[in-house]
């Protein structure tokens, strides 16, 4: 892919997180999704590719803008897209940290086709990559993650949802020795902030959405670090639709060359609201609205943070720290 596309993928994110800021902590999650979803459909009318939405906002009968198998682009190269316009619409609506509009694509076939439906992940940063195995218990992962980080297992902060689903993990890990802090919803975050250092994140665990698995993986396969899923289908219904999207062994440990093929993928991120030390949520003033996004690039091993100040009303233009 054309790095030039970068600014034109970060401005797909930014266009989401703005279209939906003005919904934030009203207790409306629906209506911001469906603005940051109209924001980003109209900016890929204008984006130089021929994407496929592969992760997207539902089926066709389901979400008629981003759906599944949805064409975008106004022509050239062949991609897969990846696309959340809203992860978090919980926090959106309640005004809490962690809510960002992301997106990843890469060269046609390259992403997994995930179904909308549960999948186990674990994911670490590019120092224990290597280090895990999602079938090797919690403190064999703990041990390996800790050595490869050279420290002690006391020190390592894990982030989980805070499910139920998740209460026996959670009592091992804290009997291990490590820390854990618990989040409301979305774990693309949490996995883009294990490739990070200085965000306090050394691995994220636990069941989640598939889609939100995919879209982690470009992230932390972009940042150089490590990931490992299977798909969790609960019923007759999901193992059919696996099938039908292409994944016939639903029960196979996906790597992350599984999860995202090949050699160039670009992940984007742009924070609706504040996403810890990494990224300020939406920043507002007189006359318009200052954005902060993340753009990383895995042929390059680029990673750029993008400030940005967009402008309402270019005559009595503003710019503040």
């Amino acid at each position: 892919m054309n790095r030039e596309l970068a600014l034109e993928f970060v401005r797909v994110t930014e266009d989401a997180a703005i279209a939906c800021g003005p919904l934030v902590g009203r207790g409306d999650k629906n209506g911001a999704d469906g603005l940051a979803v109209e924001g980003m459909r109209r900016r890929f009318d204008s984006v130089p590719i021929s994407g496929t939405v592969v992760i997207g906002e539902g089926e066709l009968d389901e979400a008629p803008m981003l759906y599944i198998g949805e064409k975008v682009g106004c022509g050239g190269p062949e991609v897969d897209i990846a696309v959340d316009p809203v992860e978090g619409t919980n926090l959106v609506a309640k005004g809490r940290p962690g809510a960002i509009a992301v997106f990843a694509c890469a060269p046609k076939g390259c992403l997994l086709h995930a179904p909308d439906m549960y999948m186990d992940k674990i994911a670490v940063g590019p120092r224990a990559k290597g280090c895990i195995d999602i079938d090797a218990p919690i403190e064999e992962n703990l041990r390996n993650v800790a050595k490869a980080l050279n420290r002690k297992i006391s020190d390592l902060n894990v982030v989980l949802l805070d499910r139920e689903r998740h209460e026996e993990l959670i009592n091992r890990i804290r009997k291990a020795g490590a820390r854990i802090s618990l989040i409301t919803d979305g774990d693309v975050t949490p996995i883009l902030n294990c490739g990070i250092e200085g965000t306090g994140v050394h691995m994220y665990i636990g069941r989640g959405g598939a889609p939100e698995g995919v879209i982690g993986a470009a992230a932390i396969k972009s940042l150089g670090g490590d990931m490992q899923a299977r798909l969790y289908p609960e019923n007759e219904e999901q193992i059919k639709r696996c099938i039908k999207m292409g994944v016939e062994d639903y029960h196979k440990k996906l790597l992350l060359d599984d999860l995202v093929k090949g050699d160039d993928c670009m992940f984007t991120a742009t924070a609706i609201t504040d996403c810890g030390t990494m990224l300020n949520g939406l920043r507002y003033f007189g006359n318009g609205v200052r954005t902060h996004t993340i753009i990383t690039r895995y042929a390059t091993g680029t990673v750029r943070f993008i400030d940005t100040v967009h402008s309402f009303d270019k005559k009595n233009m503003q710019v503040k720290l």
